[in-house]
Formats: C-alpha cells, structure tokens, sequence
C-alpha cells in the first residue's frame, strides 16, 4: 500500500508529525509512505526508510491543487489529510472521486475558537496535536504508538557542526528568544537579561536559534556583545541544528517550532508561553509539564492558538514573566 499524508506547515506542526509517523514506519515496513510539505523539512524524514519526502508550495494554490492531483491519483492507495483546510479538502474530494481512500484528522477547531475567543471551557486540555495525528492513522487503518525516543544522529551533519562548534566542554544551552507573533514572544530587554546571565556563569556556553534576516542579524550582534555566545541562525541546515541541539543540555525557547525540534532529538527544553496556552494541545513531544514558564494570574490567556499581534487589551500583559523565573527553571 501507498499512503500519501499531506501536512503543508508549519515548522513545528511539521514536526510533530515525525513521532507518529516514525512509529508508521516502524509498524509497515513493507508499506511506503509519502509526506507532502514545504520545502526544506525532508530532514526530519530522512531517517525512515519507507519514508518519502515530497515538496509542495506552502500554499498550494488552486493550479497546485489539480497538478498534484493529477501527478498522485495513480500512485496512492489512499491519503491521510493533516492539513484539513480548504484546498486539501478539495484535494481530497479529487481523490475520493478517483476511488482512493482519504482520511482527515479532526483539529475541533470550534473548541479551541470557543477558548480563545470566549473563554469558555478553558478548566479541560484538549486533545494534543500528536492524539490528533494518532487518531486519524487509525481512522485510516492504521496502528501508531508513542515508542519515538530520537531522530537517529545524522553523522554528516554532526562532523559538520563539530567543525563550526568545536568540541564540547562544560554546558552548553541553546535559546532560540523568537517567534513568528509578537504574543508569543519576551520582550527584548528580559531576553538579553537571560543571556548576559547565563553567559556569564563559569563553564557556560550560550548558542542562538533564529530564522529570518532580521532575527539572524539581531542575534548576530547579541553574540558580539555577550561573552561564550555564538549565533547560529542562518548558518546551519535543519538537519545540522538538530544535531547541535542533540549535543546541548537544555533549550529555552518560546512556543514555536524550536520546542518541537528539541523534541526530535530527546532535548529537554523550557518553554515559555504567552498568549498561548498548553491547554490547547501543542506541547512538544515528552516535554515536561514543570519545564513550562507562564502566567496563571492573567483570565484573558489564552487569546489565541498560534500567536497574534494584536492585544485586545493593548498591553500584551501575558509577556510580562521576568527573567528570574526562567533562570529558576534552568
């Protein structure tokens, strides 16, 4: 059988399909599996052997919709739908039409806009992403667990962060202090607080996660400023910051997509949440609960599911969390 799972983005959704479809892999072996989404995560796929990688434009307009129809109606079995948006429902239409079996996984988004635009029914968790992903395998006949401990080292990438890195002494702490919204991010100044105090501890080396022109060039100046920090935003391929997180001791990190990579390499990270809550489902793989750093006193969180730039309330009181809370934590 040939299944194709279509899951255009983002980074850190992406991520948190490879549990679960590493755990595919490992129960049908002699099924192939073809995982469509943006281009440049075929590294977290790499290591499965009936795994394919296909790259598909973040957005799949309506042309990309009938060409990728056209291009896998003869090649699937069936398609597990973990987009569920509008165009890979009508993907799917195309797809059930040509007699293939499709399955969409259920994200309850009437509850989650219930929660964050309401507040109502914040007292019980929701399902998380990965029970969601789980649930439509099985729809689909599928059988998935929760054994996934680690992407296996990719020692290519490994020597070539070996070379950039050196060898590692002492501790070594990644902080990835970015995030696409402003809502899910500290601000500046508390930020700067946690490297400056941290780079500053005997035997303490501080590396910088970021993505984009911007944030590459602000945490580029940050490491010139502070002592033991290096800035690896835009220097690495994904597959080589994994195995450079895979050699740290911790990861700081906003709700973003670098909670979800820590998880891929069995790093523990401390997780800072501002507007949104993990009440909604999106903690990373087998992170801890005591690892996450937030505010309880404030009744308006959470406002959103994936981040804003807005505050109903103009302050953004939900990025108020000093520094020495986190730096309690580490």
């Amino acid at each position: 059988m040939t299944y194709l799972i279509v899951r255009l983005a983002t980074i850190g959704n992406v991520a948190m399909t490879v549990p679960v479809i590493a755990s595919l892999s490992r129960h049908y072996p002699n099924d192939r599996f073809i995982v469509a989404s943006k281009k440049n995560l075929g590294a977290m796929f790499a290591s499965m052997p009936n795994v394919e990688f296909c790259e598909v434009d973040n957005h799949l307009d309506w042309k990309g919709v009938w060409t990728f129809w056209k291009t896998w109606r003869d090649k699937i079995d069936a398609m597990i739908d973990l987009q569920a948006v509008l165009r890979t429902r009508v993907l799917g239409t195309l797809m059930k039409l040509s007699g293939r079996r499709v399955t969409r996984v259920h994200y309850g988004r009437i509850r989650k806009h219930l929660i964050t635009v309401w507040g109502i029914g914040k007292r019980h968790a929701l399902p998380s992403e990965f029970d969601r992903y789980h649930n439509a395998f099985r729809r689909a006949g599928l059988e998935t667990d929760n054994s996934f401990k680690a992407l296996p080292v990719n020692k290519e990438a490994a020597k070539a962060v070996r070379t950039m890195t050196g060898k590692k002494t002492g501790r070594w702490i990644g902080m990835a202090p970015f995030a696409k919204s402003r809502s899910n991010m500290l601000p500046y100044r508390v930020t700067k607080d946690i490297i400056e105090r941290l780079s500053n501890e005997p035997d303490t080396r501080i590396f910088l996660f970021g993505a984009g022109v911007i944030e590459c060039e602000m945490l580029r100046q940050w490491a010139t400023v502070f002592p033991n920090t290096l800035s690896v935003a835009g220097k690495l391929k994904l597959e080589e910051e994994l195995e450079l997180m895979r050699q740290l001791d911790l990861m700081i990190c906003m709700d973003s997509a670098n909670q979800h990579l820590s998880g891929l390499v069995g790093l523990r990270a401390i997780s800072v949440w501002c507007a949104t809550h993990p009440i909604i489902g999106f903690m990373g793989w087998k992170q801890k609960t005591e690892d996450i750093v937030q505010r309880h006193d404030l009744r308006c969180r959470p406002c959103t599911c994936h981040g804003t730039n807005h505050c109903r309330y103009g302050n953004f009181a939900c990025r108020q969390i000093e520094a020495e809370n986190i730096l309690q934590h580490i």
